[in-house]
C-alpha cells in the first residue's frame, strides 16, 4: 500500500507524462522534417538559400535551449507577439532539434557519390528527382543512427518546458517536491520515467534500423 505522498507523487507524474509524451510526439516529427529540409537546402541550395540556412543552424546549435525559450515566449510578446507556452516549447524543440538534425543529415548526403547524382541526371532525372529519389533514401539510412540520437537527446530536455510554465513531467515533480521538500524521492521517480523512455526510444530507433537495412549498405 502507497503512502498518501507516493499516491499524489504517481497521479501527478502520470499527468505530467501525458503533457510531457505531447510535447516529445510532435517535436521529434518536426525537428526531424525541418532537419531532412534544412540538410538538403544546405548540401544543395543555391549559395543564398545555403547562406540562410547555415546562419540557421550555427544560431540555435550555438545558443543555449533555455536562451530559445525565454526569448520565443517571454521575449516575442515585447514586439506583439504571443505564444501558449505549448506552443513556444514545441516551437522551441522543433527548431532546435531541426538544427541539430540537418547538420547528421547535409553530413550524410555529402557522403554519398556525386557519381549516383550525375548517373541519374543522365538517365534524365530532374536535380530534384535526383535528389529526392536516389541520394536522400541513401543518405537517411546513414543520418539515422545521428537523427535517433537527437530524439533521445529531446525527450530529455524536453524536461525544460516547465521554465515556461508548461506542467510537464519535471514541472508536476518540481511542484510536489516544493511543496512536501521531498526533492530525492521525487527527482529519483523522475529519473527513472525519462530512463523508461529513452529505454523505449531505443528500442524503437534500433527496430527502425533494422527494418530499412539493406544488405551490403552499411553495417548490419
Amino acid at each position: 500500500m502507497l503512502s498518501p505522498f507516493f499516491q499524489e507523487l504517481f497521479e501527478a507524474l502520470s499527468r505530467g507524462l501525458i503533457m510531457s509524451m505531447a510535447l516529445i510526439i510532435p517535436s521529434a516529427a518536426g525537428g526531424v522534417l525541418v532537419g531532412i529540409l534544412t540538410g538538403c537546402l544546405r548540401a544543395f541550395g543555391d549559395p543564398f538559400i545555403q547562406r540562410v540556412c547555415n546562419i540557421y543552424a550555427a544560431v540555435f546549435r550555438g545558443t543555449p535551449l533555455v536562451v530559445q525559450l525565454f526569448i520565443l515566449y517571454f521575449g516575442l510578446p515585447n514586439i506583439g507577439i504571443y505564444l501558449s507556452p505549448y506552443a513556444a516549447a514545441v516551437m522551441g524543440f522543433i527548431l532546435c532539434s531541426g538544427a541539430y538534425q540537418s547538420e547528421y543529415v547535409r553530413g550524410a548526403l555529402l557522403s554519398i557519390k556525386r557519381n549516383q547524382y550525375f548517373g541519374a541526371q543522365a538517365l534524365g532525372l530532374t536535380k530534384f528527382q535526383s535528389i529526392f529519389w536516389v541520394i536522400v533514401p541513401q543518405a537517411m539510412r546513414k543520418a539515422l543512427p545521428g537523427c535517433g540520437n537527437e530524439v533521445i537527446y529531446l525527450i530529455k530536455y524536453s524536461s525544460l518546458a516547465y521554465i515556461v510554465t508548461f506542467m510537464e513531467l519535471t514541472g508536476e515533480g518540481k511542484t510536489l517536491a516544493t511543496e512536501y521538500f521531498r526533492f530525492t524521492e521525487v527527482f529519483a521517480v523522475i529519473g527513472l520515467y525519462y530512463l523508461a523512455l529513452v529505454s523505449l526510444a531505443i528500442l524503437v530507433l534500433k527496430k527502425v534500423e533494422k527494418a530499412v537495412h539493406i544488405p551490403g549498405f552499411g553495417k548490419g
